[in-house]
């Protein structure tokens, strides 16, 4: 299939004619037959195949300051390559080879202690590595230069050096020209460089270049280059560096570039780094040892549980870590860990993690979850386990995406990483440099997506799509972390999968941890006020509502019946707050003092708190099971905890649960299975994705099309709507794991800390970093629809890029209420 073939013509881009000659379309190539003469010889030989001499090694010691071969190491201006790491990890192989021999020590061959130096540096030496990512020896022990860190360190360097400035080459004229001139070497890839500042285009704009004919300028740069550098010609005319698997698989080879200009990325961010901090400061992480961090896992575990009497929640508990570690030796792919709620999930998959990096090599450990509060409360556990020096939290309410610096994007180096699942997937499908910067470090990973129940139906085919590749192809292993595990194996693009189980019998499990019973009140319908007088009569109970608005008004109700007893939880509140209030009902629970906690979904997963009640309004089944693992949580109530699911006429619901909900009351309730009943749950998952058309979702669907396309903007911003009237895109076909855009606020009503950080953010010159990070906890993430209204943005004054200031009132109970905005207007 020929590179033109690749992707339907997209509206308003017509096929420009093959040019012929270099230059034509013969290498957008994405499928042909593997060069025997390339893929037989090693990869410093190779590059003599390449541009017809050998190619030198110089692979320097950090400790020595000299090559192998005994000549001084070649310094360039910046100092040691700092972002080789990154080039290398797209191979998953950063820190260890595929044997399975865990990490050594810095200094030691095949680790960070050797740079590689080969003159000047460049933000696109990622790009030019591209043969050493994708065709070099996977099991060798150290790396080679290639004429092609030559030839884009001197075609498209942000700061070129003499011999660019001499052919007249400035940045943009640099990357157009180093996309051209690198399309018979690496043909797509080159899209890396034309977007290497804007973004991922698509490979109609890659066609559009190269139909547009070679400019007498380019030309002449082009010229004036290889008079100075003759060896780039063997490189512009040498075979496609692009692996012939990834050339018969367009979804491989979209999320090969993806990695790829990832490490391209990185390394633009490392050098730049570099020339400010100088050689001695390299902002790269040495390769942590696995081994060390599973002894000082296993030993902080043990001090932690030492003195926990042993109830039979403990024991199960202890079981399933046993299965867990048991389970890490398998080779690297897709696990499987369904853990009760309460089973000690969060300790038991970082286990299963540690264990298996450090049998198989792998440089880290990122685990993923649905909200923030869950994203501080594991982090906290895991910094208890494994030290603040090796955990990075990963998350914020300010999206720093398009900014004037990219210097606050994290690039996730770090052998331990806790984020958020918008984050890992948002960034897995997005397309600009801040965002992609981090997604080189998925390659030779363990990723553990836990309550992946929450994973959002419409781009289920995508994310798993993706999941499976970075099984397949880079090293990745992937964890399924959940008391609701999904029947994925019931859709098609994951019905081929091996997963392996880590519980051998999950049902009987789960039958010894049963720790509550169900009650429905669904017929007749109460009102909220009935609701809120069964509760009130408790004197410890959960409330748990599908809106921010039904919580406020549940709230009110049980204020009025229980006064001083009600406590408050939900997303109109800044983290600050929620872990505030988190706090003193956990104070207040172990203390066995009378309180009630009103909150939306967030705090469903993996939040720990144990009620002996809790109410859930009508919701999935999964948010049913979810909310049940609030109640007798540790199992040492006498009673089994009661959990009453109750459909409050008038009560508000999210569009998407209507589907969801039906089959749950279908499936589940009076009469019938209760939602902890493994088997059902299969069974209400299947009917889920079949009566939803999740496999053929439209938007799923679109999301592929453009994925096998090489339309990276399309994927993340939706395709065009009409391209012959507008460049304005349809979104709702674009991959976005919260449909609802939220605006990022800061309240200094809820600490006057907020305030003076924001003073000092305005009087900073550039954007800091460390107040961005400083004002999170005080930051709240309104919708987008919601600062639309004209009320609401008079209360808002704008602090810098996307971040906003909250002047309105700050509620000390339940945060920013729109529904009192009308209040605070002077008319």
């Amino acid at each position: 299939m020929r590179g033109a073939a690749l992707c339907a013509p997209t509206p308003g881009c017509p096929k420009a004619a093959a040019s012929g000659g270099p230059l034509g379309h013969d290498h957008l190539d994405v499928e042909g037959p593997v060069d025997p003469e390339r893929a037989a010889v090693p990869g410093h030989q190779r590059d003599a195949v390449l541009n017809g001499r050998g190619a030198h090694q110089r692979v320097v010691h950090r400790t020595t300051g000299h090559s192998e071969g005994g000549e001084p190491a070649e310094q360039g201006r910046h100092g040691a390559r700092a972002q080789e790491p990154a080039v290398r990890e797209v191979r998953g192989e950063e820190s260890a080879h595929r044997g399975g021999r865990a990490a050594s020590g810095p200094g030691q061959p095949g680790q960070d202690g050797e740079r590689l130096e080969s003159g000047p540096r460049s933000p696109l030496v990622g790009i030019a590595q591209l043969a050493d990512i994708v065709v070099g020896e996977r099991h060798a022990g150290r790396r080679h230069d290639q004429p092609a860190v030559l030839l884009v360190q001197r075609v498209a360097g942000d700061r070129p050096d003499a011999q660019v400035r001499a052919v007249g080459l400035d940045l943009d004229l640099a990357l157009t020209l180093g996309a051209r001139l690198l399309l018979d070497a690496a043909g797509p890839a080159a899209m890396a460089i034309l977007g290497h500042y804007g973004g991922l285009g698509s490979l109609c704009k890659l066609r559009k270049l190269v139909g547009s004919g070679f400019p007498a300028q380019e030309r002449a740069a082009a010229d004036g280059l290889l008079a100075v550098l003759p060896e780039a010609a063997g490189i512009m005319g040498g075979s496609c560096l692009i692996p012939a698997e990834w050339r018969r698989d367009p979804l491989l080879l979209e999320m090969g570039l993806r990695l790829t200009f990832s490490a391209l990325v990185d390394a633009d961010h490392l050098d730049t780094a570099a020339h400010f901090v100088g050689p001695a400061g390299s902002p790269v992480t040495p390769a942590a040892d696995m081994s060390d961090l599973v002894r000082r896992f296993e030993t902080c575990r043990s001090a932690a549980l030492a003195g926990s009497p042993a109830t039979e929640v403990n024991v199960l508990r202890g079981e399933l870590y046993d299965a867990a570690v048991r389970g890490a030796s398998g080779p690297p792919g897709l696990y499987r860990l369904p853990a009760p709620t309460g089973s000690g999930k969060t300790m038991t998959a970082a286990a299963f993690a540690l264990h298996h990096a450090a049998r198989h090599g792998q440089a880290r450990i990122i685990v993923a979850v649905p909200f923030v509060t869950i994203t501080e409360q594991n982090a906290q556990v895991y910094r208890d386990l494994l030290g603040p020096d090796v955990v990075l939290e990963h998350h914020s309410a300010v999206d720093q995406e398009g900014r004037r610096s990219k210097l606050g994007a994290e690039n996730w180096d770090a052998p331990f990483v806790v984020t958020t699942t918008v984050q890992l997937f948002d960034s897995l499908f997005g397309r600009m440099p801040a965002r992609s910067r981090k997604l080189h470090r998925l390659a030779n990973a363990v990723i553990v997506l836990d309550e992946v129940q929450s994973l959002p139906a419409p781009l289920l085919v995508p994310i798993l799509d993706g999941l499976r590749l970075l099984t397949e192809h880079f090293g990745t292993t992937v964890l399924l972390a959940s008391a609701t595990q999904p029947a994925f194996q019931h859709l098609a693009v994951w019905r081929r999968q091996q997963i392996t189980d880590l519980v051998a019998d999950p049902v009987a499990i789960y039958e010894r941890l049963r720790r509550v019973r169900y009650e429905w009140w669904l017929d007749p319908k109460p009102t909220a006020a009935e609701v809120a007088d069964r509760v009130a009569e408790q004197p410890q109970a959960l409330v748990v509502v599908n809106t921010v608005a039904d919580a406020r008004e549940m709230f009110g109700l049980l204020a009025e019946r229980a006064p001083g007893v009600v406590r408050h939880l939900s997303t109109r509140m800044c983290p600050a707050h929620r872990r505030a209030v988190l706090a003193e009902v956990r104070r207040l629970l172990a203390d066995d003092e009378p309180v009630v906690l009103v909150s939306t979904q967030l705090i469903e997963a993996g939040v720990d708190v144990d009620f002996p009640a809790v109410y859930r309004a009508l919701a999935p089944a999964d948010s049913l099971q979810q909310a049940a693992g609030r109640a007798n949580r540790e199992g040492r109530r006498p009673e089994p905890g009661r959990v009453v699911v109750f459909d409050a006429d008038g009560a508000g619901r999210p569009p998407d649960y209507r589907t969801p909900v039906e089959l749950t009351t279908l499936c589940f309730g009076p009469g019938r299975a209760d939602p902890d009943d493994l088997p059902m749950l299969q069974d209400y998952y299947r009917r889920l994705y079949e009566a939803t058309g999740t496999d053929r979702g439209p938007r799923a669907t679109r999301i592929q099309e453009h994925r096998r396309g090489l339309d990276f903007r399309a994927v993340a911003e939706g395709p065009l709507i009409d391209a012959a009237t507008s460049q304005a895109r349809d979104r709702r076909f674009a991959f976005r794991m919260l449909d609802d855009e939220t605006v990022p606020v800061v309240v200094p009503g809820y600490d006057g800390r907020a305030d003076r950080l924001v003073t000092q953010l305005r009087a900073s010159e550039g954007m800091r970093r460390d107040l961005f990070r400083a004002l999170q906890p005080f930051t709240v993430a309104l919708p987008a629809r919601l600062m639309s209204r004209p009320e609401v943005a008079a209360l808002c004054d704008p602090v810098v890029g996307d971040l906003w200031e909250w002047r309105g009132e700050y509620h000390p109970d339940h945060g920013v209420d729109e529904g009192a905005i009308a209040k605070e207007m002077i008319w």
